[in-house]
């Protein structure tokens, strides 16, 4: 394993950097931000007593939510993204700045505050000459736990899209890559470190008194303010340059297969045409969040499955079937101003595979024969499937059949789930790479409960009307992957261990379409 990590870190060091980069910029900003807005409110507090306990109790209530639901909480208001991510970072980085603030001022001498009143201070001068210095290293050490707390709680940002080394995280986990998972979380404890030792200096160098020591902490002061806006001015100014209509955004859902259209959309378009792709990987929530963001503009395109569209989107009833395309094409005009464009030729639709032992030891072969024993077995799923108008309850519906356990977990976790029996049963896709080497049986659907889930891009019309050579580029991939293909692109990363980026570009070459 430690060679894996270092191969990775060495050969996909410019991924990682980038990731890296995002993380710093998002944790900057919120960090920035609570330090300001938590001083502030931790000064105003000590100063108005009667305020600090409300104060405080709302900071700790927010506190307590969990990071999920916070974004969750987010989303409707300030979409998928930078924002979403840094508001959320800055309302968990709060409690301990506010918190830091107050103790400190409060814990002045209060001997020493009336000394200087007593000198002829006023109440200004004797706040930022006297009691803010002596507070200052309650201050700081407050500041580094949020520095760090903040940092480490970045790595949820990449649920929503705005990047970061979360993403690392949580594409290994997604994909079986275990060394993916763990270079992801040691830069992000590595970045923490050095934040915190960094800060472990200036703190240091705040205490020296001598008037040489505060010459030479000016400079440094100078010098780190001109470092953060030349980074910050490197950071924005290319995109400030870049045109924005020129650039397309594409999202993906958390699944391989997603990873691997998603790098093959990025290196097509960027080939053929002088648009520019980014890439938001990933997108925790699958359709619900990244429907969102289509309809907000914040995204231009995504790869969609049919049947997804629509129960899930449209919400319409009844099993969706391929000769309703026409409709749901217009549906998806009328309604949504989107077209499904490049329809990729294979379906991913979804089935139920249980352990081997299970299936002989009650001799499975039908969703009818599950039914019988449903109330004996755990069965493990992702979260939207038991959400889903075409999920969980319509399932148990359609079938007569109420399990006695179910458990929630993320795709890259649930074969491993089955193969320690921590589940009976799991709910796949009939692409995913894992199926043919798993120790399962893949059960007949002998009602057709599951609808047809054919794969496409569903693009904004009005990202069409833009740039119309961008409907060309997708009509090249219409047709171009068959199931099998798809279930082998898959294993190739969850079980080889390849790039999924490097994946697309075998697979665009061997289309001839690069």
């Amino acid at each position: 394993m430690p060679s894996q990590i270092i191969d990775l870190l060495t050969q996909r060091w410019d991924f990682f950097q980038g990731l890296l980069v995002e993380h710093v910029e998002i944790c900057l900003v919120a960090i920035l931000i609570a330090i300001v807005f938590g001083g502030v409110a931790g000064i105003l507090i000590s100063e108005y007593r009667k305020a600090a306990r409300p104060t405080l109790g709302v900071v700790n209530f927010l506190y307590t939510i969990p990071s999920i639901s916070m974004l969750g909480f987010l989303i409707p208001f300030s979409g998928i993204g930078d924002a979403t991510a840094v508001i959320a970072l800055t309302i968990y980085a709060l409690l301990p700045m506010v918190r830091a603030t107050y103790t400190g001022m409060t814990n002045v001498d209060p001997a020493i505050m009336e000394a200087a009143k007593g000198m002829g201070g006023t109440r200004m001068q004797t706040l930022v000459r006297v009691q803010l210095p002596l507070a200052m290293p309650v201050i700081m050490s407050g500041i580094r736990n949020m520095v760090t707390m903040t940092i480490a709680l970045g790595g949820i940002a990449s649920y929503i899209g705005p990047g970061g080394l979360g993403v690392a995280i949580y594409r290994g986990i997604t994909t079986n890559n275990t060394a993916m998972t763990i270079v992801g979380s040691l830069l992000i404890a590595l970045l923490a470190l050095v934040v915190d030792a960094i800060l472990g200096f200036v703190e240091r160098r705040m205490q020296m008194r001598g008037q040489r020591a505060r010459r030479t902490n000016r400079r440094l002061a100078i010098g780190a303010a001109v470092v953060c806006v030349a980074a910050a001015l490197g950071a924005t100014v290319p995109g400030m340059l870049a045109s924005p209509s020129d650039t397309i955004h594409v999202a993906t859902k958390p699944m391989t297969e997603q990873y691997v259209m998603g790098e093959a959309l990025k290196t097509l378009i960027e080939h053929d045409t002088n648009l520019k792709v980014k890439l938001t990987e990933g997108v925790a929530g699958g359709t619900s969040n990244i429907e969102a963001g289509m309809e907000s503009g914040q995204f231009d395109l995504y790869p969609e499955y049919t049947g997804t569209g629509w129960a899930a989107v449209l919400k319409n009833k009844g099993t969706y079937s391929e000769d309703q395309f026409d409709t749901l094409q217009a549906d998806y005009k009328k309604r949504l101003d989107m077209s499904w464009v490049g329809m990729y030729g294979f379906g991913n639709t979804f089935g139920i595979a249980v352990r081997s032992d299970v299936a002989q030891k009650y001799n499975l072969k039908t969703y009818s024969d599950l039914a019988k024993v449903a109330s004996q077995l755990n069965l493990g799923a992702e979260p939207d499937f038991f959400e889903r108008e075409d999920g969980y309850d319509a399932l148990c519906k359609a079938y007569g059949m109420s399990f006695g356990k179910t458990t929630e977990m993320d795709a890259g976790l649930k074969y491993d789930a089955l193969d320690q029996g921590s589940v009976d049963a799991i709910i796949v896709y009939t692409t995913d790479g894992k199926l043919s080497t798993a120790d399962a049986k893949v059960l007949e659907d002998d009602k057709g409960f599951f609808p047809s889930y054919q794969c496409g891009n569903v693009v904004r019309n009005q990202t069409l009307r833009e740039h119309p050579e961008l409907r060309t580029e997708l009509k090249k991939l219409q047709g171009t992957i068959s199931q099998r293909d798809m279930a082998r692109m898959n294993y190739e990363v969850e079980e080889k261990g390849k790039d999924p980026k490097a994946v697309a570009r075998e697979f665009l070459k061997s289309k001839g379409l690069i």
